[in-house]
């Protein structure tokens, strides 16, 4: 018997991931509706996140085009954090449209594979950064058939060409969707295992202060548990043999890496986050406060994690990294990245 077609749900807002439903469980954080997302969704639940995902240096990218510099919003302290006041987050996108069956490449026996397409044009000086860039993100999604286990399956494709206005920009986009995969107020009890103990210290704004060095804070050669207060983690961990310095700006055909593996005992369900990208934020929730609203109860420090498949923090503005995140006329930005859930 042929498996359902996974339980997902799309917007056009910010190409938002709103439902990822998983043995009856929603494993992502949302709002029912399009309007609250757009009056609520301080912590970005889903969002598509751009032109530059996390935080850049004192709102200002240093040098560009020739040596010009732009200034963006400060919306995090000194820093510019997920694109600026109305990120690609925050704009409403063309679509979804259909674009038939695909593969994902890297996902071996995928069914279904239905695919839909959003799509945005960020004008040249959007938020502060230079150029007109065209930008897509096609979600296929499906199931696969592992050890008896049901797997549901999201793929998602970024692409970015820049189109006009300028020579040159920088794109670092990820999906900022929080999983909480008990369904419970907080995501203590859940099991994580990351790829790396490898990841970029930062300033008390979350700026990077040195290249990759060993993460202390917690072990992460071995499953650790998130518990009601610790590990509290807002990091950029590396993918083990990154070079900084020779990640292409469009990492589509590099192998998917499994970033973060997670669990929760009382549910049984897995998730797996795999992605071509050669970092990711992780991120135990500690500033989610959400008030309750039309049903859906207040969502408040840790009521869901994030993994966020990207490229270095403020990468723009350090000459080694900065190749990572460096779009220019003709070429094509792009990286994949592919969520898996089931229930044990």
């Amino acid at each position: 018997m042929a498996n359902p077609e996974p339980e997902i749900s799309l917007l056009p807002l910010g190409a938002i991931i709103q439902s990822l439903t998983v043995a009856g469980v929603n494993i992502v954080q949302g709002f029912p509706t399009q309007e609250l997302y757009k009056s609520h969704n301080g912590p970005y639940f889903g969002e598509t996140i751009g032109r530059v995902a996390n935080r850049t240096k004192n709102a200002k990218i240093d040098s560009l085009n020739g040596g010009k510099s732009y200034t963006l919003a400060a919306n995090n302290g000194p820093n510019n954090l997920h694109g600026g006041i109305v990120g690609w987050g925050k704009r409403v996108w063309e679509g979804p449209k259909r674009v038939g069956i695909r593969n994902i490449p890297g996902v071996d026996g995928l069914q279904g594979g239905e695919s839909v397409e959003f799509t945005l044009k960020s004008e040249d000086g959007d938020e502060g950064f230079p150029g007109e860039v065209l930008v897509k993100v096609v979600y296929t999604s499906g199931t696969q058939n592992v050890d008896g286990n049901t797997v549901t399956v999201l793929g998602m494709e970024y692409e970015a060409e820049l189109t006009g206005g300028a020579d040159e920009t920088v794109i670092n986009m990820t999906n900022h969707s929080y999983f909480n995969l008990a369904g419970k107020p907080t995501i203590e009890g859940t099991k994580v295992q990351l790829c790396t103990a490898s990841y970029l210290p930062v300033d008390d704004s979350g700026i990077p202060t040195a290249g990759p060095t060993t993460f202390s804070k917690v072990a992460t050669d071995k499953p650790f548990t998130l518990g009601a207060v610790d590990p509290d983690i807002d990091d950029c961990f590396v993918v083990p043999s990154t070079s900084p310095s020779s990640v292409p700006v469009d990492t589509r055909s590099q192998a998917l890496t499994k970033l973060v593996s997670a669990s929760h005992p009382d549910s049984g369900i897995h998730l797996e986050v795999l992605s071509t990208e050669p970092a990711f934020q992780f991120y135990t929730g500690k500033y989610i406060d959400v008030p309750a609203v039309e049903g859906v109860p207040a969502r408040g420090a840790r009521s869901g994690f994030c993994v966020e498949p990207s490229r270095f923090v403020n990468a723009a503005n350090v000459d080694e990294w900065k190749g990572q995140v460096l779009l220019k006329k003709g070429e094509k930005y792009g990286s994949r990245t592919v969520y898996r859930s089931w229930k044990q």
